[in-house]
């Protein structure tokens, strides 16, 4: 199920969809659906989008939680796969991608609860990463749905090579803040190219605090684009 709250911040919006719906943090995901800055005629307000955890288990699986690769508190001392599902995940990964034609090595990056970081190791990493990433996110797909037939959907598996999530991540940050001083300067809007939930939402909370810029999502289904505006501009 969807469901749609608004409050005067993220965090406050967030707090009463738990609230009402009676669920933990990490048992829905969020989608950020429009900012609006307090002016002098408006309040402001930020309008969420909350999923419950059972409906987007694969596409949260794939988008949130990019940031997690190479964080160095959760690597781990071990790679080498703890147990009969750790082992069977690791080798499904590995001849996928090895009937892709690729070389690779697939181990361990990190364990927490109810999750595990798979990092791929590859001289094709390039092209297992796909423009934007997506082919990545494809893999990591396939990854979860597997998890989930050896009875553990309910661990998220975050798949990643040559640290692309923080990359992704990092790029995105400039990106945001790059557009904003371009409508800043021009006072006009400008439409980013289409993506999924996580990254738009590193878009929104990263624009969240400059007074004179706005962002709201347009468009329909999992890639929506998000438009930077100059306060005041429709």
């Amino acid at each position: 199920m969807t469901y749609e709250y608004e409050g005067k911040t993220e965090r406050e919006a967030i707090e009463l969809a738990a609230s009402e719906l009676g669920l933990e943090r990490d048992q829905f995901d969020v989608e950020i659906l429009e900012t609006q800055k307090n002016s002098l005629f408006k309040k402001g307000y930020v309008k969420i989008r909350v999923h419950t955890l059972e409906d987007v288990k694969p596409s949260h699986a794939m988008f949130d939680d990019a940031d997690v690769e190479e964080k160095h508190s959760r690597l781990v001392a071990d790679p080498l796969p703890q147990g009969e599902f750790e082992e069977k995940l690791i080798d499904f990964i590995s001849k996928i991608v090895e009937k892709m034609g690729y070389d690779v090595k697939v181990q361990v990056s990190y364990r927490e609860d109810k999750k595990i970081g798979i990092k791929m190791d590859s001289s094709s990493s390039s092209i297992l990463i796909g423009r934007k990433g997506k082919n990545l996110d494809a893999l990591q797909l396939l990854a979860n749905i597997y998890a989930g037939r050896l009875g553990h959907e309910d661990v998220r598996v975050i798949l990643d090579t040559e640290n692309y999530r923080i990359r992704r991540e990092e790029s995105l940050v400039r990106l945001a803040y790059t557009t904003a001083d371009k409508v800043r300067s021009r006072r006009n809007s400008i439409l980013l190219e289409p993506m999924n939930p996580f990254e738009r939402r590193l878009i929104h909370t990263t624009l969240n605090d400059i007074p004179d810029v706005e962002t709201k999502s347009e468009g329909d289904g999992l890639y929506k684009q998000v438009r930077v505006l100059y306060k005041g501009i429709r």
